[in-house]
This record gives C-alpha cells, structure tokens and sequence, in this order.
C-alpha cells in the first residue's frame, strides 16, 4: 500500500494532461487515491502503477464528463513541475524553454485519447501492453492511437499557428 505513494507524480501527470487543470488534476488524484485504498483488496497483484493510474484515468474521464470539457482556469506552470536539470548557458535555456512550451500546447491541442496514450507511452513509458490494460482499449488500438497521435503532433510542431515552419531537423527540444 505504501507503494502507492512512489507513484503520486506520475498519477498528476496523467490527470494534469486528461483533464488540463491543475486543481481538478490534483482532485482527481485525491479522489483515486482514495478508492485505490478502499479498493485495494480486490488489487489481483500485477503492476500496482499500472492499476493505480487506471484508476486516475477512470476518475479524469468522469470528471471530464461531469463538468465537460472547459477551457484551462489555471495554467500550467513548469517551473514548478520541472524536474530537468537546468543549463547555464541563458540562449540555451531560452530556447529548450521555448520548444518545451510548442511541445506542450500541441500535446494539449490534441484530442483526449491521442494525448491519453501520448503521455501514458512517452512520458510515463508504459508498454503497449500496460497502455491497453489502463485505458482498457485492444492493443492493436493503443498502436493506432500512438500512430496518430505522433502523426498529429507532428504536423502541428512543423506548421504551427504562427506560420513559420519550426526546423525538423532540430532535436534539441527537451523532452519531458
């Protein structure tokens, strides 16, 4: 049980980026947090993170339903958030804050189960196999969406709103 709490930062990171709000975000946590403990006697062992942040995600989805889809109150804000190491070079740190910033409102641009299984694969590195069992999806749709989803994401860093194209071949864009 105690195991839960190693990982609380991954269950706000899924319920930051499902239900774009931090203070929702951090209900939504609290809440399954919750049921995970009056649950967890019927926990069949397994992966508890995996268990754990279906249970996040079932509870985004319900907020999500409940309140409908409403515009971000509170914006995110990274430096909180931010666990990279920092650079001393201030050019460089501008500009890896600045393609972060893209990266992040074109994840957030994207429709909700695109950046579910965006954010379950790439930022919290789940298998394909744990990706279908949280989002209780077939595998082969789990591809389809990363498929997508990578294909979507893709076409709003190269042409984004402003009009100027980014450069492809930049790589240095920090991943988080």
């Amino acid at each position: 049980m105690l195991q839960l709490l190693n990982h609380l930062d991954a269950a706000y990171n899924l319920a930051r980026w499902l239900t774009n709000n931090d203070h929702d975000a951090e209900d939504v946590v609290q809440d399954a947090y919750l049921r995970a403990i009056r649950h967890f006697g019927g926990f069949q062992g397994g992966e508890g993170r995996a268990w754990l942040l279906a249970i996040v995600r079932n509870r985004c989805y319900d907020s999500v339903r409940h309140k409908g889809v409403r515009v971000r109150s509170t914006p995110f804000e990274e430096e909180l958030h931010d666990t990279r190491e920092t650079t001393s070079d201030p050019e460089t740190a501008l500009l890896q804050k600045e393609r972060a910033e893209l990266l992040r409102q074109a994840l957030a641009e994207l429709p909700l189960e695109l950046r579910e299984v965006l954010v379950l694969r790439e930022l919290e590195e789940f298998s394909y196999m744990e990706i279908a069992s949280i989002a209780r999806i077939p595998i082969g749709t789990v591809m389809s969406r990363l498929s997508r989803g990578r294909k979507r994401l893709q076409q709003e860093l190269l042409v984004p709103k402003n009009g100027e194209a980014n450069d492809p071949q930049d790589t240095s864009a920090a991943r988080y």
